[in-house]
Protein backbone atom coordinates (compact mmCIF):
# COMPACT_ATOMS: atom_id res chain seq x y z
CA UNK A 1 0.00 0.00 0.00
CA UNK A 2 2.66 2.71 0.56
CA UNK A 3 4.48 1.61 -2.59
CA UNK A 4 3.90 3.50 -5.61
CA UNK A 5 1.84 2.32 -8.22
CA UNK A 6 4.23 0.89 -10.71
CA UNK A 7 4.19 2.91 -14.26
CA UNK A 8 6.30 2.17 -16.96
CA UNK A 9 9.09 4.88 -16.93
CA UNK A 10 8.04 6.86 -13.55
CA UNK A 11 10.69 7.09 -10.54
CA UNK A 12 10.04 5.73 -7.57
CA UNK A 13 10.28 8.87 -5.86
CA UNK A 14 7.32 10.54 -5.61
CA UNK A 15 4.96 12.79 -3.43
CA UNK A 16 5.99 16.30 -2.02
CA UNK A 17 9.33 17.67 -2.74
CA UNK A 18 9.79 15.45 -5.67
CA UNK A 19 8.45 16.96 -8.93
CA UNK A 20 6.95 14.81 -11.34
CA UNK A 21 9.26 13.46 -14.23
CA UNK A 22 9.17 14.68 -17.73
CA UNK A 23 6.06 12.79 -19.91
CA UNK A 24 7.14 11.01 -22.36
CA UNK A 25 6.80 11.72 -25.67
CA UNK A 26 5.66 8.73 -28.49
CA UNK A 27 8.03 8.45 -30.95
CA UNK A 28 6.76 10.48 -34.25
CA UNK A 29 4.57 12.72 -32.43
CA UNK A 30 6.60 16.46 -32.64
CA UNK A 31 7.59 17.90 -29.24
CA UNK A 32 6.25 21.03 -27.61
CA UNK A 33 7.99 23.73 -26.90
CA UNK A 34 9.09 24.98 -23.69
CA UNK A 35 7.46 28.15 -22.13
CA UNK A 36 9.52 31.14 -23.07
CA UNK A 37 8.98 34.77 -23.75
CA UNK A 38 5.03 36.00 -24.72
CA UNK A 39 3.43 32.59 -22.79
CA UNK A 40 2.35 32.86 -18.88
CA UNK A 41 3.19 35.53 -16.90
CA UNK A 42 4.99 39.04 -18.52
CA UNK A 43 8.87 38.48 -18.68
CA UNK A 44 10.04 41.73 -15.91
CA UNK A 45 13.20 43.17 -16.40
CA UNK A 46 15.36 42.94 -13.18
CA UNK A 47 14.94 45.84 -10.55
CA UNK A 48 11.47 46.78 -11.96
CA UNK A 49 8.47 45.76 -9.84
CA UNK A 50 5.77 43.58 -10.98
CA UNK A 51 2.07 43.41 -10.95
CA UNK A 52 0.20 43.34 -7.42
CA UNK A 53 0.98 43.76 -4.22
CA UNK A 54 2.88 45.38 -2.90
CA UNK A 55 3.83 48.07 -5.25
CA UNK A 56 5.39 51.35 -4.19
CA UNK A 57 2.48 54.14 -4.27
CA UNK A 58 3.28 56.29 -7.04
CA UNK A 59 4.49 60.11 -6.29
CA UNK A 60 1.76 62.60 -5.59
CA UNK A 61 -0.98 60.00 -4.86
CA UNK A 62 -3.16 59.95 -1.45
CA UNK A 63 -4.76 62.51 0.39
CA UNK A 64 -2.96 65.41 2.05
CA UNK A 65 -0.43 66.04 -0.65
CA UNK A 66 3.37 67.80 0.79
CA UNK A 67 4.75 69.76 -1.96
CA UNK A 68 8.06 70.29 -1.37
CA UNK A 69 11.58 70.19 -3.49
CA UNK A 70 13.16 67.39 -4.67
CA UNK A 71 15.64 66.03 -1.69
CA UNK A 72 14.37 68.16 0.89
CA UNK A 73 12.65 66.46 3.99
CA UNK A 74 9.52 66.96 5.10
CA UNK A 75 8.19 67.98 8.79
CA UNK A 76 5.25 67.37 10.36
CA UNK A 77 5.74 71.16 10.98
CA UNK A 78 5.70 71.99 7.61
CA UNK A 79 1.72 71.25 6.53
CA UNK A 80 0.60 74.32 8.72
CA UNK A 81 -0.39 72.80 11.78
CA UNK A 82 -3.66 70.96 12.62
CA UNK A 83 -6.66 70.72 10.21
CA UNK A 84 -9.27 73.62 11.32
CA UNK A 85 -11.86 72.60 8.78
CA UNK A 86 -12.82 69.75 6.12
CA UNK A 87 -15.25 70.47 3.26
CA UNK A 88 -15.49 67.24 1.54
CA UNK A 89 -11.85 66.19 0.34
CA UNK A 90 -10.91 69.99 0.81
CA UNK A 91 -9.12 70.19 4.09
CA UNK A 92 -8.27 74.00 5.69
CA UNK A 93 -4.98 74.41 7.97
CA UNK A 94 -3.33 77.04 9.86
CA UNK A 95 -2.34 78.70 6.69
CA UNK A 96 -2.88 76.69 3.76
CA UNK A 97 -5.82 74.95 1.82
CA UNK A 98 -5.21 70.78 1.29
CA UNK A 99 -6.68 69.30 -1.93
CA UNK A 100 -6.27 65.86 -3.81
CA UNK A 101 -4.63 68.29 -6.48
CA UNK A 102 -2.14 69.63 -3.82
CA UNK A 103 -2.24 72.51 -1.27
CA UNK A 104 -3.35 76.08 -2.14
CA UNK A 105 -2.69 79.39 -0.15
CA UNK A 106 -5.70 79.98 2.81
CA UNK A 107 -4.58 84.21 2.75
CA UNK A 108 -6.96 85.64 -0.05
CA UNK A 109 -8.75 82.43 -0.87
CA UNK A 110 -12.29 82.84 -2.41
CA UNK A 111 -14.76 80.14 -1.89
CA UNK A 112 -18.20 79.41 -3.57
CA UNK A 113 -21.08 77.02 -2.46
CA UNK A 114 -24.02 76.34 -5.36
CA UNK A 115 -26.93 74.09 -4.37
CA UNK A 116 -28.29 71.73 -7.12
CA UNK A 117 -30.12 69.79 -4.89
CA UNK A 118 -33.54 69.52 -5.05
CA UNK A 119 -36.69 68.81 -2.75
CA UNK A 120 -39.79 67.03 -3.89
CA UNK A 121 -42.87 66.06 -1.83
CA UNK A 122 -44.98 63.02 -2.87
CA UNK A 123 -47.43 61.32 -1.20
CA UNK A 124 -46.11 57.55 -0.02
CA UNK A 125 -47.27 53.93 -1.54
CA UNK A 126 -48.54 53.08 2.15
CA UNK A 127 -50.82 56.00 2.55
CA UNK A 128 -52.56 55.48 -0.92
CA UNK A 129 -52.95 51.74 0.29
CA UNK A 130 -54.92 53.23 3.58
CA UNK A 131 -56.77 55.58 1.91
CA UNK A 132 -58.22 52.89 -0.39
CA UNK A 133 -58.86 50.44 2.35
CA UNK A 134 -60.72 52.79 4.59
CA UNK A 135 -62.42 54.47 1.98
CA UNK A 136 -64.45 50.88 2.10
CA UNK A 137 -65.13 51.21 5.09
CA UNK A 138 -65.66 54.72 5.63
CA UNK A 139 -65.16 58.23 4.03
CA UNK A 140 -62.92 59.06 6.62
CA UNK A 141 -60.03 56.94 4.22
CA UNK A 142 -59.29 59.97 2.42
CA UNK A 143 -57.76 61.55 4.74
CA UNK A 144 -54.46 59.70 4.13
CA UNK A 145 -54.35 61.35 1.29
CA UNK A 146 -52.97 64.34 3.63
CA UNK A 147 -50.01 62.57 4.47
CA UNK A 148 -46.69 63.63 2.94
CA UNK A 149 -43.16 62.53 2.74
CA UNK A 150 -40.04 65.05 1.45
CA UNK A 151 -37.13 63.97 0.11
CA UNK A 152 -34.10 65.48 -1.06
CA UNK A 153 -31.49 64.39 -3.65
CA UNK A 154 -28.88 65.88 -5.47
CA UNK A 155 -25.50 67.80 -4.45
CA UNK A 156 -23.75 70.90 -3.46
CA UNK A 157 -20.81 71.81 -4.93
CA UNK A 158 -17.97 73.89 -3.09
CA UNK A 159 -15.27 75.61 -5.25
CA UNK A 160 -11.57 77.39 -3.60
CA UNK A 161 -9.77 79.57 -5.98
CA UNK A 162 -6.01 80.79 -4.55
CA UNK A 163 -3.08 81.77 -5.80
CA UNK A 164 -4.77 81.03 -9.52
CA UNK A 165 -5.94 77.98 -9.16
CA UNK A 166 -9.08 76.28 -8.70
CA UNK A 167 -10.28 73.12 -7.13
CA UNK A 168 -13.82 72.05 -6.69
CA UNK A 169 -15.91 69.22 -4.29
CA UNK A 170 -19.71 67.66 -4.71
CA UNK A 171 -20.99 67.17 -1.74
CA UNK A 172 -24.16 64.74 -1.50
CA UNK A 173 -26.96 65.94 0.14
CA UNK A 174 -29.04 64.41 3.09
CA UNK A 175 -31.08 66.65 4.15
CA UNK A 176 -33.13 70.16 3.87
CA UNK A 177 -30.56 71.41 6.21
CA UNK A 178 -26.91 70.07 4.28
CA UNK A 179 -26.92 73.54 2.69
CA UNK A 180 -27.32 75.72 5.52
CA UNK A 181 -24.74 73.74 7.00
CA UNK A 182 -22.06 73.56 4.26
CA UNK A 183 -22.77 77.51 4.27
CA UNK A 184 -21.83 77.46 7.98
CA UNK A 185 -18.50 76.00 6.91
CA UNK A 186 -17.74 78.50 3.76
CA UNK A 187 -18.26 81.04 6.19
CA UNK A 188 -16.14 79.79 8.61
CA UNK A 189 -13.33 79.33 5.67
CA UNK A 190 -13.80 83.21 4.25
CA UNK A 191 -13.61 84.16 7.48
CA UNK A 192 -10.00 82.28 8.10
CA UNK A 193 -9.37 82.93 4.27
CA UNK A 194 -9.61 87.27 5.22
CA UNK A 195 -6.79 86.74 8.20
Amino acid sequence: MTEPYPQTGASSQWGPGHPPAAPVQPPGVPTQPQAGPGYGYPAQPAGVPGYGYPAPAPQGYGFPQQQAAPGTPVTPGSMGGAMLLAIGDIAVTGDQIITPAGQLPLRGAVWNATDMSHTEERIPPHAVVLAIVFFLFCLLGLLFLLMKEKRTTGYIQVTVTSAGRHHSTMIPTQGPGTFPAIMGQINYARSLSSM
